[in-house]
């Protein structure tokens, strides 16, 4: 069946259960949006396990134990189904919209969104390694990295040495949600040779309301 968008309640049960469970590593709404993005449009499969872990920000001793315990089961069934929904988007060419929280001013700045990329990549960094060469289809990366990068404690690795006007964020932020379609092209030959795909069924696309509220303008 169609994959069914989480709705505002489920991202929010999501949200308390990192909140309450998770170490400091454990991710946000928004980097969960953009790991889930990389493990799904990336060159090779990840186990589940394998990425919770980095969602969760420790180690999952025992996943049949962790699965186990009712709102545990429950978490993961809301981060399957949240995957699948991404899934979805990116088989069928629909629009693909990052899931971006807003900041204290009402900003969607995009920042964790991106550096919840980079860490779905770094799960296979050695396999990225062709695309990060490609002259012709790298630069699908760039907005991902400006955007990861744009308030690293290093100075050296900051893309701009002004700070990012709301213009050029808005650039940055279509040019993710762009990259990220362009990125699961790049790499979709590889993924069926090995089999890191999610099967869905395709019919008309469900929307909720915590899909417009928490994405990106389309």
């Amino acid at each position: 069946m169609t994959p069914q968008p989480l709705s505002d309640a489920e991202f929010e049960t999501v949200h308390e259960i990192l909140e309450r469970f998770g170490d400091k590593r454990a991710m946000n709404l928004e980097q969960l949006d953009g790991l889930l993005a990389a493990v799904l449009c990336g060159p090779d499969e990840v186990p589940q396990i394998e990425y919770l872990h980095e969602i969760w920000g420790h180690d999952i001793v025992n996943e049949d134990a962790f699965a186990a315990q009712p709102l545990l089961h429950d978490f993961i069934d809301l981060i399957r189904r949240h995957r699948d929904a991404i899934a979805y988007t990116l088989q069928s060419g629909d629009v693909f919209t990052p899931l971006l929280l807003e900041d204290e001013q009402g900003v969607s700045c995009g920042n964790d969104w991106a550096n919840g990329f980079l860490r779905g990549m770094e799960l296979r960094r050695e396999n990225w390694g062709p695309l990060l060469d490609d002259e012709e289809n790298g630069g699908s990366l760039v907005p991902i990295f400006a955007l990861a990068h744009e308030h690293d404690p290093d100075p050296e690795m900051r893309p701009y040495k002004e700070p990012v006007s709301a213009e050029l964020r808005e650039i940055l932020l279509v040019g993710i949600a762009a990259g990220v379609m362009k990125i699961y092209r790049y790499f979709k030959e590889q993924r069926l040779r090995t089999g890191n795909t999610v099967s869905v069924r395709f019919g008309q696309r469900p929307l909720s309301g915590a899909a417009r509220r928490y994405s990106a303008r389309e």
